[in-house]
Parts: structure tokens; sequence; C-alpha cells
């Protein structure tokens, strides 16, 4: 299940989107912050989405409060996080970062394939939730989607 992208998400690909005069190589730079309790996980998916251009992973998590303490501390453009962690769940998390942070792209991650706990995510302000079966294409595809193609 995708879930339309809120204004998070949007005022990221405006980021993307932005050139500066001064450094090109930071300018459109979107920083990411990925939470997930599977460490391989975690080892796996960094480097997928450095390996895009304009996309940056400043922080790793392995729990939900520890990614709440990672975005308030590094203030991320975007944030991809997993809903089955502990300390603090994901739901839980993600309706945090909303609260503390409306402007952030947070797209959830989980191996459920529950209805209910994806419309549990979205109602907690999500910008896309995500089934880690079939994320991979859709993650980067998302994430690079952010950056508009400008013409020559």
């Amino acid at each position: 299940m995708i879930v339309t992208f809120r204004r998070g998400c949007k005022d990221t690909a405006d980021k993307a989107n932005f050139r500066w005069m001064g450094n090109p190589e930071s300018a459109g730079m979107i920083r990411v912050l990925l939470a997930d309790d599977d460490q391989p996980f975690l080892e796996a998916l960094s480097p997928l989405i450095e390996r895009q251009p304009e996309l940056a992973v400043v922080g790793t998590a392995g729990d939900g409060l520890a990614a709440i303490e990672l975005a308030d501390e590094l203030s991320p453009d975007a944030v991809v996080i997993d809903l089955h962690m502990p300390r603090l769940d994901g739901v839980t998390a993600v309706a945090r970062l909303r609260r503390d942070h409306p402007n952030m792209c947070v797209i959830a991650l989980t191996g459920d394939e529950q209805p209910a706990l994806h419309r549990a995510v979205a109602e907690a302000g999500a910008d896309a939730v995500l089934v880690k079966d079939e994320f991979v294409d859709v993650l980067v595809d998302r994430l690079a989607a952010t950056r508009v193609e400008t013409s020559p």
C-alpha cells in the first residue's frame, strides 16, 4: 500500500530542486534518517539510498525513541521508519515526528501487510507506507521523485 505524499515530502522535493550558487554538490541533497531494529536490513538499505546522488543518509536508529531523538538532533529532510521496533513502536514514533516536525517527509516501512496497521500509521501522519517485500524499488523511486528534473 502506498499513501499519497503529504506536504513534508513535497517540501523535500522543493529542496532537491533548489540550486545554490555556492557548493552545487550540497545544494540539493536530501538528508535521510533510517530507523529499523534489524541491523542487517539497515546495512543493506543505507548503501541503496547513498547511491542516489541527491540522497544522503545522515543517521540510523535502532528503535523508535532513538529515531525521534536523532530527528530532533539532526533535522533530516526525510525519515524512513520501521513500524515494529523496541522502546517505541513506529506508529507512535510517526505521530511524534509529525507533531514535532510537520514538514518532514516520513515514510513508514513494514513487513506486516495488515491494512489496519497501514491505516493507523497513515492516520498518525506517515506520508507513505511501504511493505518491505516490495519496498526497494518503490522507496528509491519515491525518494528520488522528490527531485523534479529541470530543463536545461
